[in-house]
């Protein structure tokens, strides 16, 4: 039996056939880079101190890098990540990258995300789920997006 630091991850697959594999790194890289804009932003408030924003960019490192040794393991390419939305443009920033707070012609999804967990949003709804016309779960949502405390 091989310890935890001798065992290899090895797909069954690559490429495009990964499975949820490009899916799940996609939702990953949106989100560390969702952190990454919201790191920048407290750190020009100046409302991180110097040791958590050690922290933090160490931590965002660790994370791009396990994110390319994942794109390495199942081979795929990391400039795949980035999904095109037909008219609501890319998911990530084309090349260049993005700056919290700096606007580019056509924003990509992960920029307007920034903008609204920068300025808050809330979204409220009702779901009805059922079956043969008959409504079997009702679910109510109030939901709060921001990168402020609650109050």
């Amino acid at each position: 039996m091989s310890s935890p630091e001798e065992t290899a991850l090895v797909p069954k697959s690559s490429g495009k056939d990964a499975g949820l594999a490009p899916l799940l790194l996609t939702v990953v890289e949106l989100i560390r880079q969702l952190m990454e804009a919201q790191v920048i932003r407290r750190m020009e408030a100046d409302t991180l101190t110097d040791e958590e924003l050690d922290r933090a960019a160490e931590s965002l490192r660790k994370l791009e890098a396990q994110v390319l040794d994942l794109c390495e393991i199942f081979d795929i390419d990391p400039a795949d990540l980035n999904i095109e939305l037909s008219e609501l443009g890319s998911l990530l920033p084309k090349s260049g990258g993005y700056y919290p707070g700096v606007s580019l012609g056509n924003p990509s999804i992960l920029e307007l995300l920034d903008r609204l967990l920068n300025t808050g949003i809330v979204v409220e709804g009702s779901v009805d789920l059922g079956l043969a016309q008959i409504n079997l779960i009702h679910a109510k949502l109030r939901l709060v997006l921001t990168s402020k405390p609650l109050l």
